[in-house]
């Protein structure tokens, strides 16, 4: 009888990993026939006139090469920023994809500014995104993983935006994939996130709470390191640009909502589309963020498996922030790669598939409905998180959550 149900339950776990395989295959497909479908509609890479088209990337580009003319302060100045777009593509377009990422991110943009526009963003796409793909690989430690990470409604986004959460979600899946074994190339890929430093906030809490201190040593003197890097590089004008114009982009991004607050996926964002006021968005998201840390800090502090407490720790980063967007998804796959190789070694639970499923489906219609719905997708992944480590935390008596 015994053995029966042995037999039982690993036809089952065959099955559905059966099934994971096609659904995330046919998300590739889809991710793949999207692209396909704008750059033949003139939106993506061309315009409909075969000029380049102007995406997010732009600002990278631009700033790079104010930066290569000895102009990196200026790159915050928004005027002075639209005219290299506007060169970087080769005519003047509406709007403006502004630079508001710390002097460390100018000595990635400058090697960027190198080389033509075009050429630009297809090898940073290329670059971002394959380091994206070894690293949820490497993680998830099965071939579900590059499905995984290429299926990800996400990475249609960032693909699309020619944006940078390929690199965040390397840097934090390198951050929580060496940090048991390598704990100094843990702290160096901590270290080099501050390029990115609102998805830096539950890091240094957790670091302390759960007492990892190589890493956060390590993680502090590479950021002081990146930030004397282009201090020398860009000179003290930069980094006092940075600063001035914060409070500017705030107001413009957070208060004014001028990049579309649907397209933000935080409760920050969520509170202010549905007509809030931003002192109760603000109020909110900081009792939020204070609830997310402080679970985290319990998850870490606990006996749970490591898979869990990396993958808590990757999705609360994408709920810690007010400012986030889809194109950040990528870090998502890094929660959901720690948990898939915890499920393919200890079994899937059936709510667990379901969760992963409506965690795929809202990000899939925020592309069309342009409601914060990739905050729900975190929120769904830190949950079952808690879930899995539940009994952990309540009878700490296991070592691992099975």
């Amino acid at each position: 009888m015994a053995r029966t149900a042995a037999v039982s339950v690993s036809d089952t776990q065959d099955t559905i990993l059966r099934v994971l395989h096609l659904v995330l295959f046919a998300l590739c497909i889809a991710n793949v026939a999207w692209l396909v479908a704008m750059y033949a509609g003139g939106t993506f890479i061309f315009d409909s006139l075969g000029r380049p088209k102007p995406v997010d990337f732009v600002s990278f580009w631009a700033a790079g090469k104010l930066a290569l003319q000895g102009q990196g302060a200026a790159a915050y100045d928004w005027a002075i920023h639209k005219q290299f777009q506007n060169l970087s593509v080769g005519y003047d377009f509406p709007g403006r994809y502004n630079w508001h990422n710390p002097p460390t991110f100018l000595l990635i943009a400058t090697a960027l500014a190198t080389v033509p526009f075009l050429v630009s963003l297809t090898a940073w796409l290329a670059i971002t995104l394959s380091l994206y793909l070894v690293t949820v690989r490497w993680i998830v430690g099965h071939p579900l993983g590059w499905l995984l990470a290429a299926g990800s409604p996400a990475t249609l986004a960032t693909i699309a935006a020619g944006q940078n959460g390929f690199l965040t979600a390397s840097l934090i899946g390198g951050t929580l994939g060496f940090m048991e074994r390598r704990p100094v190339l843990s702290g160096i890929c901590l270290g080099l996130l501050t390029y990115k430093p609102q998805f830096g906030l539950l890091f240094p809490i957790v670091l302390v709470a759960a007492r990892r201190w190589t890493v956060f040593w390590v993680a502090a003197l590479t950021g002081m390191v990146f930030a004397v890097l282009s201090w020398v590089a860009y000179g003290s004008e930069a980094w006092i640009a940075f600063f001035d114009w914060l409070p500017v982009t705030s107001q413009a991004f957070l208060s004014e909502g001028r990049a579309e607050l649907g397209k933000q996926q935080s409760l920050f964002a969520i509170v202010r589309v549905l007509g809030g006021p931003e002192p109760l968005a603000w109020t909110l998201q900081a009792v939020f963020t204070g609830f997310v840390a402080l679970a985290a800090c319990i998850l870490w502090r606990g006996r749970a498996a490591f898979e869990l407490k990396a993958a808590g720790l990757a999705a609360g980063t994408m709920l810690a922030t007010p400012y986030a967007y889809l194109y950040d998804g990528p870090v998502l796959a890094v929660a959901v790669a720690f948990l898939l190789r915890l499920w393919l070694a200890v079994g899937f639970r059936g709510y667990e598939l379901a969760g992963l499923a409506a965690a795929a489906a809202l990000m899939t219609a925020f592309t069309f409905l342009r409601v914060p719905f990739a905050f729900g997708s975190a929120l769904i992944v830190f949950v079952l998180v808690l879930l899995r480590a539940w009994p952990v935390l309540s009878t700490r008596g296991l070592h691992r959550a099975a």
